[in-house]
């Protein structure tokens, strides 16, 4: 048999990736449309385009794969593409997300590197406080508004359940550090028999024009606010345990709701019930600007002084002694204490018996 000579016909070769580099560059998506997140549930966010407006329309929509890990929550201004027609079965991508204005963020505990946003581009931090059933928890609420400030925002303080106990030495408590405070109590109606919330009209006026977000512990009436203030939210409502003497978790994601009746944009934004809010992203110098009066004094403090109770030579010391009189004193002696306060709260030291750490009274 004669032999062959082997040629190119004889070897086969496996077709290569290809020579094309990968490109890094991504589309522009010009056509984008500016929306409003509003609800998150497992990896689908709900966005309102043009919320309030009269081309509102609620899309959902998913996040895009170069958003990585950048985390969306509602607050957030994104900028969608895909089918934005809001239709049913209809589902857009979440290609951007806008420059946040602030950033309402916690931690798991004092000590926790990772940190947890919780909303963007709320004006203000409204503290859901029950007078009573649940008792307060001072250092819970000292906690939230150190957040507060640190992310720039303004702090309301909502005490509920005025019927049950006399909200004049909370509201004292935090009128120094520039809380503002509205009470509310459950009456009836005498012509229906209805069951009412006073203040009512008192909390809605406050946050007229806004975008608040309400944070609380469980069982401290925040459903219960958030369904009078937006009759259409019907957000689960629950009881306190006779036993432990706290509440259940009935608000399971966040949620943001516009409040109608207001005569101007507002909007709050309801967020599960927490036992514990962690401050190991807060600056504690952050905190210090929060009171101008006492900045401008602690710039004669010595190097390294931590503005403590116990700090040797602190100027804010000084600054109290100092008064012109005895009531400029107490008001100056009060303003310091609240300071102390959250600073106590940020760094986790015991300064009053009755803390324990991140979770508070």
């Amino acid at each position: 048999m004669p032999t062959r000579r082997y040629d190119e016909r004889d070897v086969r070769i496996r077709p290569g990736r290809g020579s094309r580099p990968r490109t890094k560059l991504r589309p522009e998506h010009a056509d984008a449309r500016t929306a409003m997140v509003v609800a998150v549930d497992r990896g689908r966010y709900t966005v309102l385009v043009d919320p309030g407006g009269p081309d509102e329309t609620r899309i959902l929509a998913m996040k895009a794969r170069e958003l990585g890990r950048d985390r969306v929550v509602p607050g957030d201004r994104v900028d969608v593409v895909g089918d934005t027609s809001g239709a049913q079965g209809s589902l857009a991508r979440i290609v951007r997300i806008g420059e946040r204005r602030t950033v309402l963020r916690r931690t798991a505990d004092d000590t926790d590197p990772v940190e947890r946003v919780i909303v963007a581009n709320a004006d203000r931090l409204v503290v859901v406080t029950a007078l009573a059933d649940p008792e307060p928890r001072t250092r819970m609420i000292d906690r939230c508004v150190a957040a507060a400030y640190d992310a720039g925002m303004e702090v309301l303080l909502a005490l509920t359940k005025a019927d049950l106990a006399d909200p004049s030495e909370l509201t004292a408590m935090y009128a120094p550090i520039g809380v503002d405070v509205v009470v509310t109590r459950r009456g009836v109606d005498p012509t229906t028999g209805e069951r009412t919330i006073e203040g009512l009209d008192t909390l809605r006026e406050v946050l007229a024009g806004d975008v608040s977000v309400l944070v609380g512990h469980s069982g401290v009436g925040k459903s219960t606010l958030v369904n009078a203030l937006v009759p259409d939210a019907h957000r689960a409502v629950g009881v306190v345990n006779d036993v432990t003497g706290r509440g259940r978790h009935t608000s399971t994601s966040a949620v943001a709701l516009e409040v109608p009746g207001t005569g101007a944009p507002t909007w709050v934004i309801d967020t599960p019930g927490v036992r514990s809010f962690g401050l190991a992203h807060v600056d504690p110098a952050h905190l210090l600007g929060a009171f101008a009066d006492l900045d401008e004094v602690a710039r004669e403090c010595p190097r390294g002084c931590t503005h403590l109770a116990d700090s040797p030579d602190c100027a804010l010391d000084e600054w109290v002694v100092d008064a012109p009189d005895d009531v400029v004193r107490a008001a100056r002696a009060a303003r310091l204490d609240s300071f102390r306060r959250l600073l106590v709260s940020r760094l986790g030291v015991e300064d009053e018996p009755d803390g324990d750490g991140a979770r508070g009274r």
